[in-house]
């Protein structure tokens, strides 16, 4: 029985990192900043709820999670509309 070796090195394709996009964020603790956007809370929270400056229509989509009967839960900001309203107002010339 004849088995065929090769003496050829394999080549392995370098591994290129993606940065890891998360779906959904929770909202940075008061007085720091979230580190995908560098947003600090109160700017996410104006762009999450409803408000006279949004005209009760947020601009960033948002879910809120809890127990039935439960007054409290966790909010979820929605990562790809957060980075689309940022993208869709850059700063015009510095």
């Amino acid at each position: 029985m004849k088995t065929d070796k090769t003496t050829a090195p394999i080549e392995v394709p370098p591994l290129v990192a993606q940065p890891l996009v998360p779906e959904f964020l929770r909202l940075p603790p008061a007085g720091t900043a979230c580190p995908h956007t560098g947003l600090r809370r109160s700017k996410i929270n104006e762009l999450i709820l409803p408000s006279e400056l949004n005209g009760g229509h947020p601009p960033v989509k948002s879910f809120v999670l809890r127990r039935r009967g439960s007054r409290t839960g966790v909010r979820l900001v929605e990562f790809r509309s957060l980075v689309d309203y940022i993208r869709a107002h850059p700063q015009e010339g510095c």
